[in-house]
């Protein structure tokens, strides 16, 4: 592998058109299969809703049960995220990706094997420890190949496997479902078999797959693996000039903390839907859970598909990615809280929820782009793995915060009120555009702006 000062000794002005040529073939080699990595790793942690109902009627896991299982992966996912990037930082994409899918695989088939609270708390728990790292390794991993003038649209690649994996997945729970009683198997222990068998399968696939950096890539050309490592190890040596902390310092450094506290209110977005939506749209229709309602479900997320690869291309091209972050977290709030007041109406309901999906998945890979371009190296491995950790604990508060609002606040355990927790998490999307529009009391230094200056320049193709 080269040394940084090797490869800017061979290429000291990075040919633009050179470095996009290669960019398009790393879009084609690594995005797919990022991607399906990514649409593997939300349904193994999401597909739980479908088995809510189930259960509950058979093995007395209440609603509030359900809620707290369903918020451990978090806890898990929270205090591995660090140490784990640090590793893959280390060690490698290529081995520590395949360690995460095989090991998260082997846990989200466990799930089949459920009797009761404790085992479901355990399980739950487990899964986030053995996925922990994933996305923001994935996060890092994409700072290894792409520029930071092209990196929001190559995100916004990745973070189709949210809506993806909600349009696919959803009816593939719900037509696993409907195998109930083939082999003696419930239709639930099915779904988790198969969704988990597939985490462990692509395991095995990546190392055969993915290329720690654009130096090993055997399918660039000699001249675009040149071309494209100086373009990123320039950027990497203006960041690291602007602001040259260790990754212990990044980890108490206040401008990712407060980062932190705008993944917080993106994720619990995400997660306040994602979870309750089987539910909110039987309801809603009078259906049962199964393919149809699934199908249902999918329309929230199709509308978001075609969102998110628009909106992050344009954030790329104005580079204007907090203005775009705080208008798409504004999308989030109004939508899901707008949703509340529609609960038996199915139309202006699912438009509503379409207008949130198209607002926090569209918010994720641009918000991304304001830490990556401050940190570089082992601080940004840590500040990554940071983030995403305190982040992702709001999949643990939101449906702690949707429960307490529509059964303790404006309801009963008996007759909650859904649409106090629906409001109650809209609110959540509004803090968060309060959050982006006050990053503006974050002074840059010249080397900052300098750092930034770099980074903004277009890269044609």
């Amino acid at each position: 592998m080269k040394t940084r000062e090797e490869t800017l000794q061979t290429v000291t002005s990075p040919d633009r058109e050179i470095v996009a040529a290669a960019l398009k073939k790393v879009t084609k080699h690594l995005i797919p299969f990022l991607l399906l990595m990514y649409v593997i790793a939300f349904i193994d942690r999401t597909n739980l809703g479908w088995a809510q109902q189930e259960w509950e009627a058979d093995y007395g896991i209440s609603t509030m049960a359900y809620t707290f299982g369903a918020t451990l992966f978090f806890i898990g996912y929270a205090i591995f995220e660090v140490p784990s990037n640090l590793i893959m930082h280390k060690v490698g994409a290529r081995w520590w990706m395949t360690r995460i899918m095989i090991t998260w695989g082997i846990v989200a088939a466990c799930f089949m094997f459920v009797q009761g609270p404790t085992s479901f708390y355990a399980l739950r728990f487990l899964l986030g420890v053995a996925e922990a790292g994933f996305f923001p390794g994935v996060m890092l991993y994409l700072t290894y190949w792409y520029p930071a003038a092209r990196r929001a649209w190559a995100t916004g690649l990745f973070y189709m496997g949210l809506p993806i994996a909600n349009i696919i997945g959803n009816p593939l729970s719900g037509g696993l479902l409907e195998l109930h009683g083939v082999l003696g198997m419930d239709g639930i222990h099915w779904m988790f078999m198969v969704e988990g068998g597939l985490a462990i399968i692509v395991g095995i696939i990546c190392p055969f797959v993915l290329v720690d950096r654009p130096v090993h890539a055997k399918w660039l050309t000699s001249e675009e693996r040149s071309h494209l490592s100086a373009q990123i190890e320039i950027e990497e040596a203006a960041k690291e000039k602007a602001r040259p902390i260790t990754w212990v310092q990044a980890l108490v450094n206040p401008r990712i903390l407060y980062f932190c506290l705008i993944y917080l209110c993106i994720q619990a977005s995400v997660y306040g839907l994602t979870f309750f939506l089987p539910k909110q749209v039987t309801t809603m229709t009078g259906q049962s859970a199964g393919f149809q309602a699934a199908l249902i479900t999918a329309i929230p997320w199709t509308v978001a598909l075609v969102g998110v690869l628009i909106i992050p291309k344009i954030a790329d091209r104005k580079q204007n990615h907090g203005f775009l972050a705080g208008v798409m977290l504004a999308f989030s709030g109004v939508g899901i809280a707008g949703s509340a007041f529609f609960l038996h109406a199915p139309v202006p309901a699912l438009s509503l929820l379409s207008i949130a999906a198209v607002g926090f998945v569209c918010a994720q890979p641009i918000f991304w782009q304001l830490p990556t371009r401050y940190l570089s190296g082992a601080a940004l491995a840590g500040a990554t793995g940071l983030i995403n950790a305190v982040g992702n604990l709001g999949g643990w508060l939101a449906p702690l915060m949707r429960t307490w609002a529509s059964q303790s606040v404006w309801g009963t355990p008996d007759a909650p009120n859904e649409s106090a927790g629906l409001i109650v998490l809209g609110m959540m999307g509004c803090i968060g555009v309060v959050l982006v529009a006050a990053m503006k009391l974050f002074k840059q230094s010249d080397e900052e702006r300098a750092a930034l200056e770099i980074q903004s320049q277009r890269i044609e193709g």
